[in-house]
C-alpha cells in the first residue's frame, strides 16, 4: 500500500520572516502616501468654492465724478460687478442700482435704488424733488428720509458707503438690505 508522502514544511529563518514583513509594511505605507497627493489635489479643487471669500462685500466702481453734475439732483446708475458662482466667473454682471447725488458742497451721497418697504425700484421725481415707489406710493426726500408719514415704508432709503478715488472715480460699497423691516439688516 502506498502511504501518502508527508512533507514537513520548514519555517523560514527568523530574519527572513521579519524582513518580508517590513518590506510589505513599507510598500503599504509608500502606497498610502503616494495616493494621498492626488486625493488631496482632488479635494482642494472640489472644496475650492467653499473656501473662497465672497466678493460682494467690497467697494464697486460705479461711475466717474464727471458723470454726476453738481446740481444736487440724484441720478440712477446700474452697479456692475464681477460675480463668482462656484467655479464660474461672470465679468461685469448687473448686481443692482444706486442713486448718486452730488451735493453742493462736493460730497457724493449714495442710496440703494430699492424701496425698503417691499423691494420695488424707486424713481426720482425731479419736479417734486422726491423719490417715489411705484408699488405702494412710498415717498422719500432727497436726503433719503420718509417724506410722508402715511407712507407704508418703515425706514428711509438705505444709504451706502461712498469713496472717491483719484478725485474722479465714484466707488460704492453696494449691498442689499431686507425689505419690510424697520431696521437696516444686510442680506447675506
Amino acid at each position: 500500500m502506498n502511504e501518502p508522502i508527508k512533507t514537513k514544511l520548514q519555517a523560514p529563518p527568523a530574519g527572513e520572516d521579519r524582513r518580508g514583513f517590513f518590506k510589505r509594511a513599507s510598500a503599504v505605507v509608500i502606497g498610502i502616501i503616494i495616493s494621498l497627493f492626488p486625493a488631496g489635489a482632488g479635494l482642494t479643487v472640489l472644496l475650492d468654492p467653499l473656501r473662497r471669500r465672497k466678493g460682494a462685500s467690497g467697494l464697486v466702481r460705479v461711475t466717474n465724478l464727471d458723470a454726476l453734475p453738481d446740481d444736487d439732483v440724484p441720478r440712477r446708475f446700474q452697479v456692475l460687478s464681477t460675480k463668482v458662482d462656484a467655479w464660474n466667473k461672470f465679468a461685469e454682471t448687473p448686481i443692482g442700482a444706486v442713486y448718486l447725488r452730488r451735493a453742493k458742497e462736493g460730497s457724493v451721497q449714495a442710496f440703494n435704488a430699492v424701496c425698503p418697504h417691499a423691494g420695488c425700484l424707486v424713481d426720482f421725481a425731479v419736479d417734486r424733488g422726491v423719490y417715489t415707489c411705484p408699488c405702494h406710493k412710498s415717498t422719500f426726500n432727497v436726503s433719503g428720509r420718509i417724506e410722508d408719514r402715511s407712507s407704508p415704508a418703515s425706514r428711509g432709503l438705505d444709504s451706502l458707503v461712498v469713496e472717491l478715488r483719484n478725485n474722479k472715480e465714484v466707488w460704492v460699497k453696494f449691498q442689499n438690505f431686507e425689505a419690510g423691516r424697520p431696521d437696516k439688516v444686510p442680506v447675506a
